[in-house]
């Protein structure tokens, strides 16, 4: 069983548990014993049960159990303990029983709002404020039923209280502010003086496009979707000048996996301001890291990706042999793009794909018709990849995989998602079942270039209740802290670093630090086992714990986010800054 499964069978024994003693709190005081009886009987076992998911769920990493075992541990205790000895020794009236068995399904459902709502890290404030809202509930209910408050238990329940609001509410709020980002943040940056080789303007605007056969509202670059695809080769100068006709959000141009210098990085508010309206801002670097990347704003990007401001950069090392094709896959107002494309190539020719996943979740990919080798992941060529067929790829959001093969005399054809989206000729071959490339073991292996690590970072992903502007939302936290109140990594120029990323939610994560490429250690305790793995987004399922690690060469001030861009806007998002 799964970490993530654990997370799941435990939320799911904790609302049996909650709602057997609330429910037999009920049925008990409208004197319904046979029900009362079975339903506390179920409670009682799901309370039992949790004590086998919480054990496992803290060997697999204190992480997972920290709140269960300081706050969801006591509780149940307390549950049992007040509700148990009542049951063993049932009155003639089983009305009796019904405010222990309401305690005891306060003091579940206390701990339970305890992980959803704050979720990691456990706190005293947490701990106080359940404690304060069971016994406040309980003596409600006691009212209610009748029964006699005790002054002990009133004067408790008000000490509780006091000392919840004295140590805090629980809600998420990080340790310590983190400092402002402006964007004139006065990092070393290698500027480049020479003449550029490859000119590009790209003018933002709200267009009317076809997808699919249907016409919709978009934003684009120069009126399509995708934007005109930027190709440069090793040794040019690129120069893009970027125009904002009428988002009336402000646009930028970040390069997704292209680890441009800090200026050049388009993140607003940390490297640039957003351009405007009738504005425009002039981007220039070194093509010297070939590979296939995209570009995209990062203005309101949730937003401004989802409506169409992205598009395709490919460095090549030199001239082109063969096909070489582009497949960047989007879903745009629900319609998914590209549209299918038949392209005849002749036996024997050449042919890379490079696949790039521009939506916010992952896709399953799959190559029909012909062996094929990954190449490349995310712009970084892999070592002695070798042949592989009917087999899928699972890209995460913000991906890139390079296919390469020599066409064969019979067509050939791309799925995305089980529909297919670039054939040489008409393909019918059912690829749902085909098993799934794990690309920690893809390749061959090479000694990793570090032997020790100057610093260490974890980060918890989690979803916890954040109070912004004292409005509370529902944020995606990172140990315990929503941007912007997430304080950042600060690093040396030369340190070698290593992240720890743990996933203590219930959905994936597709992490994405810019600046840097980040080789993959470990998934899960496991050490990676094929060629060495350069990502820049890596997909952290529910209760995976993946282990990273990057030199810090490349000086500012630098996004570090979940790639999935509704998860980066509530919340998901810190910083990575150079001492």
């Amino acid at each position: 069983m799964t970490t993530g499964s654990l997370l799941v069978a435990d939320l799911v024994i904790a609302v049996l548990a909650a709602a057997g003693w609330l429910g037999g709190g009920a049925a008990s005081a409208v004197r319904r014993r046979p029900l009362a009886l079975g339903l506390a009987a179920v409670a009682l076992l799901a309370t039992l049960a949790r004590a086998v998911t919480i054990t496992a769920l803290a060997r697999a990493g204190w992480w997972f159990a920290a709140e269960k075992v300081l706050i969801t541990g006591p509780l149940s205790l307390a549950a049992v303990g007040v509700a148990g000895p009542r049951l063993l020794r049932v009155p003639g009236d089983i009305r009796a029983v019904s405010v222990p068995l309401f305690f005891a399904g306060y003091a579940t459902s206390g701990a339970l709002l305890v992980t959803i709502l704050h979720g990691y890290p456990a706190s005293a404030g947490a701990g106080l404020l359940a404690v304060a809202g069971v016994v406040a509930a309980t003596m409600i209910s006691g009212r209610a039923l009748g029964a006699r408050p005790s002054r002990t238990v009133s004067r408790v329940a008000l000490g509780v209280a006091v000392a919840a609001l004295v140590t805090g509410t629980g809600l998420t709020v990080a340790p310590g502010a983190a400092p402002a980002v402006p964007h004139d943040h006065g990092y070393p940056v290698a500027r480049i003086a020479d003449e550029p080789t490859r000119r590009f303007t790209l003018t933002a605007g709200s267009v009317t496009v076809d997808a699919g056969g249907r016409n919709v509202a978009a934003w684009a670059f120069n009126g399509q979707v995708p934007g005109p695809e930027l190709t440069a080769t090793v040794g040019d100068v690129v120069e893009v000048t970027l125009r904002n006709r009428d988002i009336g959000r402000g646009v930028t141009l970040h390069w997704h996996g292209y680890d441009v210098p800090n200026d050049q990085d388009g993140v607003p508010g940390v490297t640039q301001a957003a351009v405007r309206p009738g504005q425009e801002f002039v981007y220039r670097f070194r093509a010297d890291q070939a590979g296939t990347y995209w570009y995209h704003t990062h203005s309101a990007s949730d937003v401004g990706v989802r409506m169409g401001l992205y598009g395709v950069l490919v460095v090549r090392p030199g001239p082109v042999t063969g096909l070489d094709v582009t497949v960047p896959v989007h879903t745009l107002t629900g319609r998914p793009l590209p549209a299918p494309r038949v392209e005849p190539v002749e036996a024997g020719v050449p042919v890379r794909l490079r696949l790039i996943n521009t939506d916010s979740t992952t896709h399953r990919y799959a190559l029909a018709g012909t062996p094929f080798r990954v190449a490349a992941i995310d712009g970084v060529d892999l070592r002695g990849p070798t042949p592989l067929v009917d087999t899928a790829l699972l890209i995460p959001a913000g991906g890139r995989y390079d296919l390469v093969f020599s066409a064969p005399a019979t067509p050939v054809a791309l799925f995305v998602d089980g529909r297919a989206v670039y054939s040489t000729g008409p393909v019918s071959t059912a690829t749902g079942a085909w098993p799934v490339l794990d690309p920690l073991g893809y390749g061959a292996t090479a000694a990793a270039p570090w032997s020790r690590f100057d610093k260490t970072f974890t980060l918890v992903l989690d979803r916890g209740l954040d109070l912004r502007n004292l409005l509370p939302r529902y944020a995606h936290t990172v140990n315990g802290a929503a941007d912007p109140d997430i304080p950042p990594q600060v690093v040396r120029r030369g340190d070698v670093v290593r992240f720890t990323i743990v996933n203590r939610s219930q959905i994936v994560h597709p992490w994405h630090l810019h600046g840097h490429h980040v080789l993959v250690l470990a998934r899960n305790g496991k050490s990676a086992a094929g060629s060495p793995l350069w990502l820049d987004s890596f997909d952290v399922r529910p209760g995976e714990v993946w282990e990273v690690a990057f030199r810090a060469d490349n000086p500012g001030m630098w996004a570090n986010h979940c790639h999935n861009l509704a998860h980066a806007d509530a919340g998901m998002t810190l910083h990575l800054m150079y001492s």
